[in-house]
């Protein structure tokens, strides 16, 4: 007897809610974290082709840490397609002035570059500080495993 893999529908999805403290942690460690509960590869009921991930919330983003010379040397590009339209930001500059943008493109990395993607990258929020709006969903605290 052969065993039949499950394949999960959209409308078969059920949905969770999470809240991360990013307080201390390190950023990629963090995101590789929430990338996995975003797309759905915790659950033992993971299809590649349908979005089953959970919603995720980090607070207090500001306070995440970055390991060894990566304050200095770790740069963020942006081009605005106009010469000389290239502005470079240091990961100090990010942390201390968009800490909420730098978790976004740290998660935004580790997530398929497609249709697909962009709606799991919808069940993402970040706050830089220790208060969100999302009390009504009673998010579950999860701890990261590092």
């Amino acid at each position: 007897m052969q065993r039949q893999t499950t394949m999960q529908k959209p409308n078969e999805v059920e949905r969770k809610w999470y809240l991360v403290d990013a307080e201390g942690l390190p950023l990629g460690r963090l995101c590789s974290f929430v990338a996995q509960i975003i797309t759905g590869r915790d659950k033992p009921t993971y299809t590649p082709n349908v979005d089953c991930g959970d919603y995720v919330i980090i607070i207090n983003a500001d306070k995440v840490s970055l390991s060894g010379d990566k304050l200095e040397q770790k740069k963020y590009y942006n081009v605005s397609e106009y010469a000389g339209g290239l502005r470079t930001r240091s990961a100090k500059v990010m942390i201390k002035d968009y800490p909420v943008e730098m978790v976004e493109r740290c998660v935004h990395g580790m997530v398929p570059k497609t249709k697909l993607g962009r709606a799991m990258e919808k069940k993402l929020f970040v706050y830089a500080g220790s208060e969100h709006p999302h009390q009504a969903q009673k998010p579950e605290k999860i701890e990261v495993k590092l």
